[in-house]
C-alpha cells in the first residue's frame, strides 16, 4: 500500500505522525509525498484555532482531489472536536486523538473494505498513556520523545483539554528505555514533548515531577542532548533549577508560556500565574544558568484587551528579556469560553498590535544574539543550504558556518563571529574528529 501523511499543528501531532509512519513502514507499506497519488491519505489535524480547522479542511479536500478513489483517514484534534464536520467532507475514516494503534488497524481494514466509519471516543474519559515508537523524520539529528498527554488547565481560549483529555504520563522506566533506543539509532538530541509536560507524573499523586524524569533521562543517555518542550512558569522553582543545573547534557533553553504580560488579561485567559511569578521564573533560570535562552508565546488582541493592557504587555516583554518569541493575534475558537467574551478586538487592531509586539521581539532577540559574539558554542550541525552548514547550539539558536565536506549530525565547536537576523554566524574550531583546531572561515 502506498500511503501519504500530512501533519498540522504542534510537536505532539508531529510525534504521533512519525510514529504512525514508522509502524506502517514496519508493516511493509510505502510512504510517498503527499502531492503524489496514494492508496491512503492520512491527515493528522489541528484545532487550536478556527484558522487551524480551516487549514485541516483544505488539506482534506486537497487529498480527495489528488485521488478520488483513495481512502482518506483523518485523526487529530479537529477530528476529535468536530467529527461530523470532518465526515461531511467525504472522509472514509474519522478518528480522534486516542488509540493510534487501533486507528491504524482500522485504516488498513478501510483500504480493503471501503466502508466509511466515524469512531471518536470521549477524550475526557481516557486513562493510561499510549506508548508509541519514538523517533524523528529521516535524516534528522534530533528525535522527539512524547512523555505526556492531556491537559488540566482549561484556559478560556483553548479547546485542547477537551480534545486531548485528562493528564496521562509515560512511565519513567519506559521513557528511559525509549531514550536509550534513540541513542542506539544514532540520534544526538532528544526533545521531550507533550501537551503539558510540566504536569508529568501529577496524576500518580506520589510526588513524581518533571525534574525526576529529566534527571533520569539525562543520566541514561549522557552522550545525548536533552531538550525540553514548552513549560508552565510554575515548573521553574528553586529545586527544579538547582537540580537541572547539575545536568551537563540538559539544554539551557526554556520555553515558558506567557500569552500576556498583563495580569488582567491573564485572569481573563484563566492562566494559573501572574506576571510577578513569571518574572521569578526568569530570575531563577538566569541565576542557575549562564545566559539561558528563555523563549515564549504571546497572544495579542485577546477579548477585552485595551490599549493600556497591550502597553503593559509590551513593557513586560522588555523586563523579561526574551531571546525569541512566537506572537499570535487572538483567533476565536468556537466552543471555548473566550469566544463568548464581550469586547472582541477587531482583526485590523489585532494585526497592528501583533506588528508592534513583533518589533519589540526582534530587538530583544537581536540583543540576545549579539551577546554571543566572540564566544565559543558547541553546535550540532544538521544540514547544508546555500553553501553554509546550519545547526543549533544548546540554547537552540541557529548557527551557520562555512565548511567543506559532510557535517550532517556532527557536533562542532564554533567561534561566533556575527549576529544576523535570527541566527549567528561563526567559524568551526574543530575538525570532525574533534581533535584538531583549524579555521574554515
Amino acid at each position: 500500500m502506498r500511503f501519504a501523511i500530512y501533519t498540522l499543528g504542534c510537536k505532539v501531532n508531529q510525534y504521533e505522525s512519525q510514529a504512525m509512519q514508522s509502524i506502517l513502514e514496519g508493516q511493509g507499506h510505502t510512504l510517498v509525498p503527499f502531492e503524489e497519488q496514494a492508496d491512503l491519505y492520512l491527515i493528522n489535524t489541528c484545532s487550536v484555532t478556527a484558522v487551524s480547522d480551516k487549514k485541516s479542511r483544505q488539506v482534506i479536500r486537497r487529498a480527495r482531489r489528488s485521488n478520488p478513489e483513495a481512502v482518506i483517514a483523518v485523526c487529530g484534534c479537529y477530528a476529535q472536536a468536530e467529527p461530523e464536520q470532518v465526515a461531511a467532507l467525504g472522509v472514509d475514516l474519522v478518528s480522534g486523538t486516542g488509540d493510534r494503534l487501533a486507528f491504524l488497524e482500522r485504516v488498513q481494514q478501510e483500504v480493503r473494505r471501503h466502508q466509511p466509519l466515524v469512531e471518536v471516543d470521549d477524550a475526557l474519559r481516557r486513562t493510561g498513556f499510549e506508548v508509541l515508537p519514538a523517533g524523528g523524520l529521516e535524516g534528522r539529528t534530533r528525535a522527539m520523545l512524547k512523555v505526556q498527554d492531556g491537559c488540566r488547565n482549561f484556559c478560556t481560549y483553548c479547546i485542547i483539554p477537551y480534545t486531548r483529555g485528562a493528564l496521562r504520563s509515560e512511565p519513567l522506566e519506559t521513557a528511559v528505555e525509549q531514550a536509550k533506543a534513540l541513542a542506539e539509532q544514532g540520534y544526538r538530541e532528544i526533545v521531550l514533548t507533550g501537551i503539558e509536560i510540566s504536569s508529568w507524573g501529577a496524576e500518580w499523586k506520589d510526588g513524581s515531577s518533571l525534574i525526576d524524569l529529566i534527571e533520569a533521562l539525562c543520566q541514561a543517555v549522557p552522550e545525548l542532548r536533552i531538550r525540553l518542550g514548552s513549560l508552565e512558569p510554575r515548573t521553574i522553582t528553586e529545586d527544579f533549577c538547582r537540580r537541572a543545573s547539575l545536568l551537563p547534557n540538559l539544554c539551557p533553553h526554556f520555553h515558558l508560556s506567557l500569552q500576556s504580560g498583563c495580569d488582567e488579561t491573564l485572569r481573563r485567559m484563566h492562566r494559573r500565574y501572574d506576571t510577578a511569578r513569571f518574572l521569578e521564573s526568569c530570575r531563577l533560570l538566569r541565576q542557575y544558568f549562564d545566559r539561558p535562552a528563555i523563549t515564549t508565546d504571546l497572544i495579542v488582541g485577546f477579548p477585552g484587551e485595551t490599549e493600556e493592557e497591550l502597553q503593559t504587555t509590551l513593557d513586560f516583554l522588555a523586563q523579561a528579556q526574551f531571546s525569541s518569541m512566537h506572537i499570535f493575534p487572538y483567533s476565536k475558537r468556537p466552543g471555548t469560553p473566550a469566544a463568548k467574551l464581550p469586547d472582541q478586538v477587531p482583526n485590523h487592531v489585532k494585526e497592528e498590535r501583533a506588528h508592534r509586539a513583533a518589533q519589540v521581539a526582534r530587538q530583544l532577540e537581536q540583543a540576545y544574539l549579539a551577546s554571543w559574539i566572540g564566544e565559543t558554542l558547541p553546535v550540532l550541525l544538521e544540514e547544508e543550504k546555500e553553501g553554509l552548514w546550519r545547526g543549533h547550539a544548546p540554547n537552540y539558536v541557529e548557527v551557520r558556518v562555512r565548511a567543506e565536506g559532510c557535517w550532517h549530525n556532527v557536533p562542532a565547536q564554533v567561534r561566533i563571529t556575527g549576529a544576523e537576523q535570527g541566527w549567528l554566524s561563526g567559524r568551526i574550531l574543530t575538525d570532525q574528529s574533534g581533535q584538531q583546531t583549524f579555521n574554515l572561515g
